[in-house]
């Protein structure tokens, strides 16, 4: 396996820690412990084309591909099949097939067309080595859509729900109205209609004033968390509360502001482009971009992480917990942003014994 020959804080095998102090005015930027490589096994898979999502149908793994439309499986011995392609992606800039999600037997795509983003729900038929998309069904339509800020990641709650992050698409206006489904988290059922119970009667609109976000994922007592793009401050990790107003465009990062919710944690932007998370462990594992490297977050304490594989792969889309108890990480170094190394893009898989 091919390591990237990027800035890591590894030496000859043992970690280094350093803590990160925080200045009185950036209350938000928390102590952020940085350590070295953890529990590296090897790579799953190589050679992956601007991949952005993982899901596990059973035990096995499906990814998507954001500008060629593909929705491959990976077999056991790291083998790439393509499931299916996704009819009417038009990929440009951010946008393209996004997130993914699967459910009793059915994979639910987030996409973008030459209109809109949409949702749509496969059959998926076959067995793991020959699985395939089947019929398709659109479950929502007329989400906004944009060369950025197209939010795109699914997946289903604790609830049964499917939820999905909507980012603004550049009309940064729509983030506070609540009639727009832009700069929103939405919760629908697997059909796409909005839950009874939902916070606004009638709307799929379960948070609002966000900018970009592109991660959730739940704790084992239900809290829901959400990562967020920032404009050019903070990056910020959310406790997602139903009707909650995150503040974008009117705040970014921690205000104080009545009316507002305050994130957690907030990071420069620099260090950070937040993307996937999954909870596993009592930890919170987020994939972030720009700042090239997987944070550990603590549910008993959010306002505090530790920063691991600092630059050692690049960009990091998502991550996801195998069937094994291992971590998948998803490199995104071939989406015209990032610097690809042999190989890339790949996905590596993490012990979490070490």
């Amino acid at each position: 396996m091919k390591f990237r020959t990027r800035a890591c804080l590894v030496a000859s095998g043992l970690a280094i820690a350093l803590l990160c102090g925080c200045a009185p005015n950036e209350r938000a930027e928390q102590a952020s412990t940085r350590t070295g490589v953890p529990g590296i096994n090897a790579a799953v898979t190589e050679e992956l084309d601007a991949p952005w999502s993982i899901a596990f149908h059973g035990s096995t793994a499906l990814v998507s591909e954001r500008d060629s439309a593909r929705i491959l499986e990976i077999g056991s011995d790291g083998a790439q099949y393509e499931v299916g392609l996704v009819d009417g992606v038009e990929p440009s800039g951010e946008g393209g097939l996004l997130g993914i999600a699967v459910r009793e037997g059915h994979l639910f795509a987030y996409y973008t067309t030459a209109d809109d983003n949409r949702i749509e729900r496969f059959d998926l038929t076959g067995q793991p080595g020959s699985l395939a998309l089947g019929s398709g069904t659109t479950i929502l339509t007329g989400l906004p859509a944009a060369a950025n800020h197209n939010g795109g990641r699914i997946a289903f709650g604790p609830d049964g729900m499917l939820y999905a992050t909507v980012g603004d698409a550049g009309d940064r206006r729509t983030a506070q109205d609540r009639a727009s489904l832009g700069g929103k988290i939405l919760r629908m059922t697997p059909d796409g209609r909005a839950p009874a119970d939902n916070p606004l009667p009638g709307s799929l609109v379960y948070s609002y004033g966000h900018r970009n976000p592109q991660g959730i994922t739940w704790a084992p007592d239900g809290r829901m968390l959400a990562s967020e793009f920032g404009q050019n401050t903070w990056d910020e990790l959310n406790v997602i509360e139903p009707g909650g107003n995150y503040g974008w465009p009117e705040v970014e990062g921690i205000a104080g502001r009545a009316g507002f919710l305050d994130p957690v944690q907030q990071w420069k932007p620099s260090e950070a482009s937040p993307s996937g998370m999954t909870t596993v462990d009592g930890f919170v594992y987020l994939a972030n971009l720009r700042g090239e490297r997987l944070r550990r977050i603590p549910l008993d304490g959010l306002a505090h992480s530790t920063e691991l594989l600092v630059g050692e792969y690049g960009r990091l889309r998502d991550v996801a917990v195998a069937p094994d108890g291992s971590l998948w990480l998803l490199t995104n170094n071939t989406d015209g942003r990032g610097d690809p190394a042999t190989g890339d893009d790949r996905i590596v898989r993490l012990g979490l014994d070490n």
